[in-house]
């Protein structure tokens, strides 16, 4: 038997406790190393993908799959402004419906009421806004108008009617670019 070195003698249970015995017998080391190689490689290409799939314009209009939008080759981005949705079925703006197309060419009057009160409506907290932050920004009038190819014109025709009524003048047609390669509907023909 092993001599001892004199003291006070814990039992089993507290023989290997780092408070009361000699805790670091027959314990594996809990340093490890860490290898950052991967790690950093890993939120390299990370940072990459993000960059490359961010896109700084923003999407500026929502895909319907009522609207099939025409093509067009010559053409310029979109920027932000009200949006007007026409579909064959109705017209719609800012997720507001404002009338049914079938009775809008029925009715014989050159604008549409209800779209111009939308759009006047926008146009007011537009002003209301900028007046409040002390923006000396003027209002420019932009929309833009988000048509199905199959739409009759009479129908875009009041549409425009009712934009310029209402002040906006700056009327954009979102298109799909022709020129090859993925179409997005991020262009525009003024």
């Amino acid at each position: 038997m092993p001599i001892e070195i004199p003291g006070k003698r814990y039992g089993k249970r507290l023989q290997h406790s780092k408070v009361f015995g000699h805790g670091l017998q027959g314990h594996k080391n809990t340093f490890a190393d860490l290898n950052v190689t991967p790690l950093v490689d890993m939120f390299v290409i990370l940072v990459c993908f993000l960059i490359a799939n961010f896109a700084a314009s923003g999407e500026l209009l929502s895909m319907s799959k009522d609207i099939q939008l025409p093509e067009a080759v010559h053409s310029e981005e979109l920027t932000l402004a009200p949006v007007v949705q026409v579909s064959q079925a109705e017209v719609v703006v800012s997720g507001n419906v404002i009338g049914r197309v079938d009775d809008l060419a029925r009715e014989d009057y050159l604008n549409i009421p209800a779209l111009e009160e939308k759009l006047r409506e926008m146009k007011k907290q537009f002003e209301d806004l900028h007046n409040q932050a002390g923006d000396s920004g003027a209002f420019k009038g932009d929309v833009n108008i988000q048509a199905d190819k199959g739409v009759p014109f009479r129908i875009i025709k009041k549409v425009m009617f009712s934009c310029t009524s209402a002040g906006y003048g700056n009327i954009s047609f979102a298109t799909l670019s022709a020129g090859g390669g993925d179409k997005k509907p991020e262009t525009a023909m003024r």
